[in-house]
């Protein structure tokens, strides 16, 4: 090779070197904590974790190759709760997705700086996560169930479907900052509707069992279970007592109605969940929780089971069932 053609290809190696190593580097691997107050073998909540990682997908990302998604089930004890809660924000995640207020609280007890988004809490505010629903202000922000006046609403529709009610069992969580507000706004409408309502504290299966036994004792009665995880750790039992003693329940979420259960009004929480995904997303790529507002839902679906009506003795109104979003037969 002769001297000249020698020197022109070291002088493109040179000027090519710079280019190589102004090569743009592949984004660093993001990490997302998850936070279940469940087992990973609950069938409720693995399809509203399937929505949230769906949503994700759908938003772009996928799991292995530009994000890491940490998932912890904290079953529904408080004490393991917290401590996945510790083990959690160890990791450092960029953003943590937490599902129910049980999941929330331990959360921002550990950190005050790592972003959480959170689904299916019934008071943000009056639980103290959030300053304002408009201004979050802290590190957290997410979807909330429902408004309190809802509750009004489930003790109008059990009245609809079983006229002859006049004394309802509310089954509550004690423990959640929501409870007493929402037995309030359903105590508030039991006058206008000749109802007696009675709170039912829960804590372990024997307790629900013997208390929802002895309010079965007298005649026309009926339950309406408050959204709390405890309601959801003990659905098949409740369920079950409702049955046995052929007493009418309403319920905020689809699945009670599509196990056994007769009425529920309430939001999508599945879809709850996959919207979530979209708070994460935002997080992400560079908001803050304290600029995004907490979202209230904005459509209720109304689900009736017939057949469970026919073995209560109950004959649905065409009205109530033309309403109806879903009719289980």
């Amino acid at each position: 090779m002769r001297r000249r053609d020698l020197l022109a290809l070291s002088g493109l190696g040179a000027a090519a070197w710079p280019l190589t190593g102004r090569t743009q580097q592949p984004a660093p691997m993001r990490r997302i904590g998850v936070l279940l107050p469940a087992t990973a073998d609950d069938m409720v909540w693995q399809a509203r974790l399937g929505a949230f990682l769906k949503g994700l997908a759908l938003l772009g990302w996928t799991i292995g190759r530009d994000v890491r998604v940490d998932i912890r089930w904290g079953t529904s004890d408080a004490a393991e709760i917290r401590r996945q809660a510790t083990e959690l924000v160890a990791l450092a995640p960029d953003v943590i997705f937490a599902g129910g207020t049980s999941s929330v609280e331990p959360l921002l007890q550990t950190t005050r700086t790592v972003p959480i988004v959170f689904a299916i809490v019934n008071d943000p505010v009056g639980a103290g996560f959030v300053d304002s629903l408009a201004r979050p202000g802290g590190n957290a922000t997410g979807f909330m169930t429902h408004e309190f006046s809802i509750s009004g609403k489930w003790l109008e529709l059990l009245k609809q479907i079983a006229p002859g009610v006049t004394r309802v069992a509310v089954l509550r969580d004690a423990t959640q900052s929501s409870a007493i507000s929402t037995f309030a706004a359903i105590q508030a409408v039991a006058p206008s509707l000749r109802v007696e309502v009675t709170p039912v504290n829960m804590s372990d299966p024997g307790v629900i069992e013997r208390s929802v036994e002895t309010f079965a004792r007298a005649p026309n009665g009926s339950l309406i279970p408050m959204p709390s995880a405890a309601v959801v750790r003990h659905r098949d039992l409740i369920l079950t007592l409702a049955a046995r003693y052929k007493l009418p329940a309403v319920y905020w979420d689809r699945f009670f109605v599509v196990a056994g259960g007769l009425i529920s009004y309430g939001p999508d929480l599945v879809d709850e969940f996959r919207q979530a995904a979209g708070y994460v997303d935002r997080i992400l790529r560079g908001e803050k929780p304290a600029d995004l507002p907490v979202q209230q839902p904005t459509k209720f679906e109304l689900v009736i089971n017939l057949k469970t009506a026919n073995a209560l003795g109950l004959a649905v109104p065409s009205s109530l069932l033309a309403r109806a979003d879903e009719v289980i037969e």
